[in-house]
């Protein structure tokens, strides 16, 4: 065991660990599977720490990891397993009218296809440019950006964020 990347891998969990979790929300829709989902995925990362050759491989790495550990639970879905037809409250304090806008939009983002919402978080709510969203979900930078404006399009259509005038600029926002 090389101490030197244990403590490298310990330091990303400690300083990442949360960011990960929110973007293991964006793609499960639920705080205890995306919690489930980081903590998989850290482990199947772990084994691997040694081929990794900077922080920044790391964090791509375990970013490609989640979004295919959540492809792959999907995939096996229990039986009588249903989505939530309601999100957790946020953590952070927040005015009524921001929880209620952001409540929609999740729960229009959790209509999406999984690529489709894989892609629209790494991209908008993780910031990161399409070549890196190319790299993580293992297609062409082309797709990404196809993807990315046909699930714009489909938020842009949602009935949840018609219900009020003020969120239907919601996905116009998501693209500055």
């Amino acid at each position: 065991m090389d101490p030197g990347l244990d403590e490298e891998f310990a330091e990303f969990v400690n300083g990442r660990f949360t960011a990960l979790q929110r973007f293991g929300y964006l793609l499960t829709g639920e705080w205890h599977l995306a919690e489930d989902l980081v903590q998989t995925s850290l482990t199947k990362v772990w084994f691997h720490r040694k081929s990794l050759r900077s922080g920044n491989a790391l964090e791509s790495y375990t970013r490609t990891v989640m979004v295919n550990t959540s492809t792959q639970w999907w995939r096996r879905k229990w039986k009588g397993e249903t989505p939530t037809e309601t999100l957790p409250e946020s953590a952070a304090p927040s005015e009524f009218g921001t929880i209620d806008e952001r409540d929609r939009l999740l729960r229009a983002l959790a209509t999406l296809p999984r690529r489709t919402r894989a892609a629209l978080a790494l991209r908008f709510f993780e910031d990161l440019p399409d070549a890196e969203v190319a790299k993580i979900m293992g297609c062409s930078v082309g797709t990404v950006k196809s993807t990315v404006s046909r699930g714009l399009a489909k938020l842009r259509e949602h009935h949840l964020l018609a219900e009020s005038d003020p969120l239907t600029s919601a996905p116009a926002r998501l693209e500055g």
